[in-house]
């Protein structure tokens, strides 16, 4: 079984690498790093680069399709006619096609939402709504038909930990998840909206509204030029 896992420039690492590690060591799942060509790709903190092993031409039938989210270059995938139309493609042939954090918006703009409930970072719930997809901002993962979608960056482990149960079933992944003793306990309950007091939820939209100067994140639109950009991006998919 073939796990493609799309990485680009700007990405957040944690949404590819959380998952790959859930996969890494399952049996028989083969897992490939996509990309435009084969070679290190720099993730958004500039610093930490992960290596593509394919290219989009070579991958053409994967089993799952893996997208992953951004802090600032979402928008830029989403415009990218070539990433846009081999998500389509692929998407045509998965037997599960996937998402992590803001990686949503990346299938919406393909199409692949299009009327699906779904889940992303809760900083972009509003703007997965006007891409077509139905938003579930209470949950951490949702399945609809062979599309999967997760909340945001670390939400990616329990997504992947989800998807192999509906592969190999309780079993397997009861044993995957001991190998890399994912055990949570946070030293803080402040993990989601609903558990983070007033104080600690306005400094994380604080810090959020300052990443959103980024002119390349979504985020940073106007609402009516979200408008707009939703539906030029919905009239491409």
């Amino acid at each position: 079984m073939k796990v493609a896992i799309l990485i680009y420039p700007g990405m957040t690492a944690l949404d590819a690498i959380g998952p790959y590690e859930v996969f890494n060591g399952a049996i028989d799942i083969e897992l490939q790093f996509v990309w435009k060509e084969v070679g290190p790709v720099l993730t958004d903190s500039g610093v930490l680069a992960i290596g593509a092993t394919h290219t989009l031409t070579e991958v053409t039938s994967p089993d799952i399709l893996l997208v992953p989210g951004s802090t600032a270059d979402t928008p830029t995938l989403m415009a990218d006619s070539e990433i846009i139309r081999w998500i389509q493609e692929v998407h045509k042939r998965t037997q599960f096609t996937t998402s992590v954090c803001s990686g949503a918006l990346i299938l919406a703009a393909a199409g692949v939402l299009e009327g699906l409930p779904a889940t992303t970072h809760w900083a972009g719930m509003s703007a997965l709504k006007r891409f077509g997809a139905d938003p579930r901002p209470g949950e951490r993962i949702v399945h609809s038909g062979k599309v999967i979608t997760a909340a945001g960056v670390s939400a990616g482990i329990d997504m992947a930990l989800y998807l192999l149960a509906e592969l190999r079933g309780e079993q397997e992944v009861r044993v995957q998840q001991l190998l890399i003793e994912y055990d949570p306990q946070p030293p803080f309950n402040s993990g989601h909206m609903s558990k983070a007091d007033e104080t600690i939820s306005k400094q994380a939209k604080a810090r959020m509204r300052e990443r959103s100067k980024n002119p390349r994140n979504l985020i940073s639109l106007p609402k009516v030029l979200l408008r707009q950009w939703a539906k030029w991006v919905r009239a491409r998919a």
